[in-house]
């Protein structure tokens, strides 16, 4: 009896293994290419309709003409250490050494891969919030670790935390506490009172905790992103991930790093070396300016994007979905159950639809959850758009979206639209 190769086995933790045993696209790659085909304005996959400031991207090409074009130290560029660790004292008061406490990665997804891959395996438990990022699935199910989650859950208040149903998921066998704020998908920002909890219980079972910070300095209304590292005694079990990609809307360059005590991030170098080795050597002396020298740039972004959330939220509430109005990030999740009818039965079926119906493109909630847990099932209505796009195709997906109720009716009379109150969401 052969064993399941491991490609499956992230393949079926990553929600993308067909009942026939195909393997099929990530959500984000079904959902723009059905945009694309069907003309769709594509509030699905966040990236920016738009390149970061051209000062960052012109410094990398002054560093492609000077000679930044072969392998770069394999920790990272000092340079680049160097502004991370001037990053972390200037906005959090935090002190990293460069050389021990710092590593550059291909991104954020490969210092999380890393991370896991290094820290958890078989028999081990890797908990994370869900709904969750999709790839912290599959980086467990590499590891062979079990996955287990705690519940975020909408409120009028945002989505918050379940603390008890958290407390219960933490056990002895939990190794890494996989923690994500400002959090993708919800845009919610845990709040201080979240974070001790979190904090007590991973100490309680002495867990390495990796938090995912991506989209640290892009929060909205005053909302504060509270390093977990900086809460007390938790620098020497925690992990900080973050990445220029968010930041200063350069997605594509893929350049992150993970910080931390300085045996973790040996640990976590240990694996990421024989990943992709390093990467990205013209890009990382942009990055160690943009750093030093962008927190204008970022404000910036943020301004605009807390404009352009304000704008979709109005729009889809409008249109008639029920709404948790994030506090960061680049999506808004919604509730589509008014729209729900027995030929359109949940959020799945509603994504899919949508570029048919009206030219939209968004992301089925349900992709960001486990396959038929309690939460996939309490969130099987809800869909996720993101605003990270320019206001001219905001303004053509809700001058659309307002078009759908009609639209459903059109493709199916005798379908009956429903309509009422939604637990949770304003």
């Amino acid at each position: 009896m052969t064993s399941t190769p491991r490609w499956l086995a992230v393949a079926r933790a990553s929600g993308l293994l067909a009942p026939d045993g195909a393997v099929r696209p990530t959500i984000f790659a079904e959902m723009s290419a059905l945009a694309t085909a069907t003309g769709s304005a594509n509030l699905g996959q966040g990236f920016p309709d738009t390149d970061g400031p051209e000062w960052v991207r012109e410094a990398a090409v002054e560093a492609l003409r000077t000679g930044a074009n072969q392998y770069p130290p394999g920790p990272g560029i000092p340079a680049l250490r160097r502004a991370v660790a001037a990053h972390q004292r200037r906005h959090y008061g935090l002190e990293l050494d460069p050389d021990s406490e710092i590593l550059v990665t291909a991104g954020a997804t490969e210092a999380i891969a890393a991370a896991v891959l290094a820290l958890a395996g078989p028999g081990d438990e890797v908990l994370t919030l869900e709904p969750y990022y999709d790839s912290y699935a599959a980086t467990i199910a590499m590891a062979g670790a079990t996955h287990t989650t705690a519940p975020l859950r909408p409120t009028p208040e945002g989505w918050r935390l379940d603390v008890e149903a958290f407390a219960s998921a933490v056990t002895p066998r939990t190794r890494v506490v996989l923690l994500n704020t400002p959090h993708n998908p919800t845009g919610t920002v845990l709040t201080p009172a979240e974070l001790a909890v979190v904090a007590a219980h991973a100490a309680r079972v002495d867990a390495v905790v990796v938090t995912d910070e991506v989209y640290e300095h892009l929060t909205f209304d005053g909302a504060t992103h509270v390093p977990f590292a900086t809460l007390p005694g938790m620098r020497e079990r925690t992990l900080t991930i973050s990445s220029v990609g968010k930041s200063f809307s350069l997605t594509g360059w893929k350049v992150g790093w993970i910080s931390g005590p300085a045996e973790l991030v040996t640990a976590v170098r240990t694996v990421k070396q024989f990943l992709t080795y390093v990467s990205a050597a013209p890009l990382q002396p942009a990055v160690a300016r943009a750093l030093e020298e962008g927190d204008a740039d970022v404000a910036t972004l943020a301004a605009s994007l807390a404009e352009r959330r304000d704008a979709l939220v109005r729009g889809l509430r409008e249109a008639g979905f029920a709404v948790v109005v994030p506090q960061g990030t680049y999506f808004v999740c919604a509730d589509a159950a008014p729209f729900l009818s027995p030929s359109v039965p949940d959020g799945d079926a509603l994504a899919r639809a949508l570029p048919h119906l009206v030219g939209v493109a968004c992301v089925p909630l349900t992709a960001f959850c486990r396959s038929g847990s309690a939460t996939a099932r309490a969130l099987s209505s809800w869909l996720r758009f993101t605003f990270v796009k320019d206001e001219a195709t905001l303004d053509v997906a809700l001058t659309r979206l307002a078009g759908l109720r009609a639209a459903l009716a059109a493709a199916d009379p005798a379908d009956r639209v429903g309509g009422g109150d939604v637990g949770g969401a304003t």
